[in-house]
């Protein structure tokens, strides 16, 4: 009937597992679980297939292929301007 103490309900005054904060607890915990989950769901989504970072930068001998290809210069000028670039990256040291 009554408890071990002559109370009668275990759970009255301040057993009820700190009151208040025990409901804040109860609640909050999941709610802050629900919403991190649904954040890192629809923050990072795995179905973009887009690259990331910056574009790929285009290197002096591509511009000089396409210009070639539009017939912006001709082709005694495109072998001389690849072999100028060609020599100039081969004869470039390293920096390690």
């Amino acid at each position: 009937m009554y408890g071990p103490y002559g109370h009668g309900c275990m759970f009255q005054g301040g057993g009820m597992f700190f009151g208040g904060l025990g409901m804040i607890l109860m609640w909050g915990i999941p709610l802050l679980i629900l919403f991190a989950l649904l954040k890192y769901l629809f923050a990072n989504p795995r179905w973009n297939d887009e690259p990331k970072g910056p574009p790929d930068r285009k290197t002096p001998l591509d511009i000089l292929k396409e210009a070639y290809a539009r017939g912006e210069i001709s082709r005694e000028e495109y072998l001389q301007k690849r072999d100028d670039l060609t020599e100039k990256q081969v004869n470039e040291p390293s920096s390690q």
